[in-house]
């Protein structure tokens, strides 16, 4: 098995505001006399004030309410247990998944009078611009529970980094989160091929968006937002890639030139993952005899969704031997697509497919030892490498009706990125 992509090394980098020179700018002395109030009125003044206390976490999986609480340094004198057993909104508090981002508020006693939980929204179309807050506060001496969805904010980041050892290990030593590597690796996974082809010393400048909820940053996957332009210089040679939404509302990533970055096939039917087994000869697992094996696993956990590769149209979906669940996808006249050990498949034969659309989920049916995704791409029958495939597609032209407004954008684009680049033990951000 080999390891998927492992972690980079990127030069760290603190927050630096894009401000002009201090030096530069014009200096004026202002004078006022200022009276302070007397020491009894400021006094009297702190007295009449409400004082509150603000704490804040992330939830884990393995949280129950107690330890929440404790980990918050909040004790429950409020009775906020046995509400939250008895409310069903409440109880959304510490359902699925970790990495919520809860606040705690006391009173001027040290009494919990608020929790706030902020999550991502409900709805996969609006996780990336909205988030729930769910609030449980104690008014007059009883809890009571509301659900809002709220709009996310974006600012605007810039970092660079440099390549020593692998991607995630990096980014996370450079400050940037695991989502920018991620979009990384598929913005320009048709031109490089991130299991083999990374070298020492390759670079990298990238504008992103990052995502707040009420004024903090969301810790959740789908709170880093979408990277805007990026450049990766691999190998000496440099590949740049800008973000554009077209006149018709279409998004996607282009060149400088305005050749657009979307191939007629993707490159890994799954986004970013460890690749198990390589388009090689390999000791079939079950069989034990060596084979060649016409296809390329990526192991991921089972439910992990699978997208296609490449419009076209479901040629087959259901069960095929040592295969398990298959869904096999025919795109033109040669070219062909197989995915197989799905625990789950969510399209039906004669079904149309754009490139992206899930077809089903990671599984370990049939011949599997493990969860993992066996794909097969073939040309006129014939095996193909798939990160071959992709590099030999064909991009899509930008329509010249967008052409003038790309060329300010990229402009403005090619601009961020010089700063990006340039930065040294900093990392940027607009307001």
């Amino acid at each position: 098995m080999v390891a998927g992509l492992g972690g980079f090394a990127v030069t760290a980098f603190g927050v630096a505001p894009l401000l002009p020179d201090a030096a530069n700018l014009p200096v004026r002395t202002l004078s006022e006399a200022v009276q302070p109030d007397s020491l009894d009125t400021q006094l009297e003044s702190l007295a009449a004030s409400t004082l509150t206390l603000d704490r804040s976490t992330i939830t884990r999986g393995t949280d129950g309410l107690q330890a929440l609480l404790q980990r918050l340094g909040v004790l429950d004198e409020a009775g906020l247990t046995g509400f939250v057993r008895q409310d069903a909104l409440a109880q959304r508090l510490l359902q699925g998944r970790g990495g919520k981002l809860v606040q705690a508020r006391t009173d001027a006693h040290g009494a919990l009078a608020q929790l706030v939980a902020r999550f991502p929204a409900d709805k996969a179309e609006q996780r990336l611009t909205h988030f729930n807050r769910l609030t449980l506060a104690r008014v007059d001496g009883r809890w009571q529970s509301r659900l809002d969805v709220a709009a996310l904010e974006a600012s605007l980041r810039l970092g660079n980094g440099t390549i020593r050892s692998s991607l995630f290990a990096a980014t996370d030593e450079a400050g940037l989160p695991d989502g920018v590597a991620s979009q990384l690796a598929e913005i320009f996974s048709a031109d490089i091929d991130f299991h083999r082809e990374l070298r020492k010393g390759d670079h990298f400048a990238v504008v992103y968006e990052a995502l707040s909820a009420d004024g903090e940053l969301v810790p959740w996957s789908e709170g880093t937002g979408r990277v805007l332009a990026a450049e990766f210089v691999n190998a000496g040679r440099a590949h740049k890639a800008l973000w554009f939404v077209d006149a018709q509302g279409r998004g996607g990533y282009f060149g400088p030139d305005g050749t657009s970055r979307r191939h007629t096939f993707l490159s890994s039917p799954l986004a970013f993952s460890r690749v198990t087994s390589g388009f090689a000869m390999r000791m079939h697992p079950l069989l034990r005899t060596w084979r060649a094996h016409l296809g390329t696993d990526y192991g991921a956990p089972t439910g992990t969704p699978v997208r296609a590769v490449g419009d076209g149209v479901v040629q087959f979906a259901g069960r095929q031997n040592g295969y398990g669940n298959v869904v096999e996808l025919q795109h033109g006249n040669q070219h062909t697509t197989l995915y197989a050990h799905l625990s789950a498949i969510s399209v039906h034969k004669g079904q149309r497919i754009e490139q992206g659309q899930t077809l089903g989920a990671v599984g370990s049916t049939g011949w599997a030892t493990g969860p993992h995704l066996h794909f097969e791409f073939r040309v006129g029958g014939k095996h193909q490498d798939p990160m071959l495939v992709a590099k030999a597609g064909q991009p899509v032209a930008l329509d010249p009706t967008d052409r003038a407004r790309f060329q300010h954008d990229a402009q403005a684009a090619s601009g961020r990125l010089e700063v990006a680049a340039s930065l040294h033990g900093a990392r940027a951000r607009f307001e």
